[in-house]
């Protein structure tokens, strides 16, 4: 009478066959799999070496040199933080001559709140869009200027969409119940009071402790008794 095959040595011949199997298509393939992994380690050097060799002496260099836009920006001597002074370049250089690291794209900020200050909120609008925000207090601020510009060019739908992400991004009690805010006042500008009460309930509930939250309960009546 034949031996009945066990469930655990139908798991080890299953495993064995594919083994056998992998084996086979290596074999039969180990041109193009040497040529793939050979192709991934050199992505891999060359990532590396761009870091180590270039990205990160050019971003050293970037920092000592934006330290006057910055304080230029600072002083509200926009056309110098902007342009240069001569000596020292401005934001539009900084973006220009290095490329890629992380003061190229903090100058993108600058320069698009530069641009709105000066009034062209079109312009300054394209800037703050390609700036990278991924710090968790100018990532909200730059999204939130994006809203103040549409609001300027009278666009408050897209200025509440703007001010709803800069809410949402990095929630904290300093800029988050600040956009609700604004995202609240918005609403009612466009008449949708329902949706200023969400927001201010938000501010409410989700932020506390924040100053807006202080006197929210009058604006959270208010938009209530117009949405009646």
């Amino acid at each position: 009478m034949a031996k009945k095959t066990t469930r655990a040595e139908e798991n080890i011949q299953a495993v064995e066959e594919a083994l056998s199997k992998t084996e086979h298509f290596i074999e039969n393939n180990q041109n193009p799999i040497l040529i793939g992994i050979g192709i991934l380690v050199l992505v891999i050097l060359a990532y590396l070496g761009f870091n180590q060799f270039y990205l990160k002496p050019k971003e050293v260099k970037a920092q000592n040199q934006v330290y006057m836009a910055e304080k230029y920006f600072e002083m509200d001597s926009l056309n110098y933080a902007l342009n240069g002074d001569g000596l020292y370049p401005g934001f539009l250089d900084i973006m220009d001559d290095y490329k890629w690291t992380k003061t190229a794209n903090l100058a993108h900020y600058y320069t698009g709140i530069i641009y709105m200050k000066k009034g062209e909120f079109e312009t300054a609008i394209g800037y703050l869009e390609h700036f990278d925000g991924d710090d968790k207090l100018v990532g909200p601020m730059a999204l939130g200027a994006i809203g103040d510009c549409y609001m300027e060019l009278g666009d408050t739908k897209k200025a509440v969409d703007y001010y709803i992400k800069a809410a949402n991004i990095s929630p904290n009690d300093l800029t988050s119940p600040a956009f609700l805010m604004k995202a609240g006042w918005t609403y009612e500008i466009n008449g949708e009071y329902s949706k200023a009460v969400e927001v201010y309930k938000r501010i409410k509930t989700e932020f506390s402790k924040s100053q807006e939250a202080r006197e929210i309960d009058k604006f959270i009546a208010n938009a209530e008794g117009m949405a009646k």
